[in-house]
């Protein structure tokens, strides 16, 4: 019989660069929390990688049903390329087997609602994975923007690319969840809706690819985007996989302004500037923010409490990147249509985990070059 002490059994489904470098080794982080089951079609993964973490289930995807279905596992986390989260999430949850999916939740809305729909059907949860909804020094950014410490808000800049390297799968099709957007500008989305607190009502965008160079066939090396929202604030961003190593986010009020960098990163310290009347700097260390959302969706499926970053909140920005997409496609503004109000990230959410080493990769590497 499971209790509340039990640990949450998870399975990890897909096992590239980002699960073997950051989801697999939090575990170790998130004693709430077992890993339960490795599911790939790469049978050298699945041996090197369940001897590693001692994993009792080894799964390819042809038994991936009959698995999920025999109750082995509690909780699902998706580590897939972006065009098969709503699949396997639907899959999960008639299994009723919750669902921890990482960002994008899906590649367009009404995949996204349809996860929703059927998670709640199934009364499982759902959670998008923003690691930085727990992380200290965006929480505190947060905090500071809402004392009013910087005065009215008024504008917000980022910027986050890297240079991709040719075949990664960043490099798909926009109709499958490729381009820059999906997978560097959504933080910088995100990033605008918690620091504004409220959610923007018109896109401006353009999208660049770089002529001759094959890795941008079928998709953006770069879009600039320009968000606004009520009271005539302004979040502006540009995503790129084309480019030098950037991760850089300002918010700025009529009193001060406050910068993040790296913003988005989890395998560096991130250093907050803050230039108000009182002037400070603070670098939070580097911590694993992968095992702080494994054990943070854990408490919520032991407690039977929604996790916050929920499917509505991975919708928001999905519906942002279809808008910005279309506002290139068209070379004019796009109104977004007003959505409710949901809850967001707060100081109370903070959870801080020992940093962890970067394991050796298994049929599989990082992203960039560099």
């Amino acid at each position: 019989m499971r209790t509340t002490s039990t640990p949450i059994r998870y399975g990890v489904i897909g096992l590239g660069h980002i699960a073997q470098v950051a989801v697999l080794p939090g575990f170790g982080n998130a004693k709430n929390a077992s890993l339960n089951a490795l599911i790939s079609g790469d049978a050298e993964k699945l041996r090197v990688l369940g001897e590693r973490y001692d994993v009792p289930h080894c799964i390819d995807y042809e038994s991936f049903d009959d698995f999920i279905n025999a109750g082995h596992i509690d909780a699902l986390y998706i580590a897939l390329p972006n065009h098969l989260h709503c699949d396997y999430a639907l899959r999960a949850a008639r299994a009723g087997v919750h669902v921890l999916c990482e960002k994008p939740l899906a590649v367009t809305e009404e995949e996204c609602r349809t996860m929703i729909a059927a998670c709640e059907e199934a009364g499982v949860h759902l959670m998008t994975a923003y690691r930085l909804h727990f992380d200290p020094a965006h929480l505190h950014a947060v905090d500071i923007a809402q004392r009013g410490d910087l005065g009215e808000l008024r504008y917000i800049r980022a910027a986050f690319g890297q240079n991709v390297v040719e075949g990664d799968i960043r490099l798909s099709p926009l109709d499958t969840g490729g381009g820059s957007v999906y997978d560097m500008g959504i933080y910088c989305i995100n990033a605008a809706r918690y620091l504004f607190g409220a959610e923007p009502i018109e896109v401006i965008a353009t999208s660049q690819r770089r002529p001759g160079d094959p890795r941008f066939d079928y998709c953006d090396e770069s879009t600039s985007v320009t968000l606004r929202f009520e009271g005539e604030r302004l979040a502006t961003f540009i995503s790129s996989l084309g480019s030098a190593s950037i991760s850089q986010l300002e918010l700025l009020g009529e009193d001060g302004l406050l910068r993040l960098s790296p913003a988005f990163s989890y395998a560096h310290p991130i250093t907050m500037h803050v230039n108000t009347p009182e002037h400070f700097e603070r670098t939070f260390p580097k911590h694993d923010q992968f095992g702080a959302q494994l054990s943070y969706f854990a408490d919520c499926i032991a407690g039977g409490h929604p996790p916050e970053p929920d499917g509505y909140e991975g919708l928001a920005d999905v519906r942002i990147i279809e808008a910005i997409y279309l506002a290139a496609e068209l070379g004019e503004a796009v109104t977004l249509a007003p959505v409710e109000q949901r809850e967001r990230p707060d100081v109370s959410q903070i959870i801080v985990r020992p940093a962890v080493e970067k394991p050796e990769e298994v049929h599989s590497s990082g992203p960039s070059a560099g």
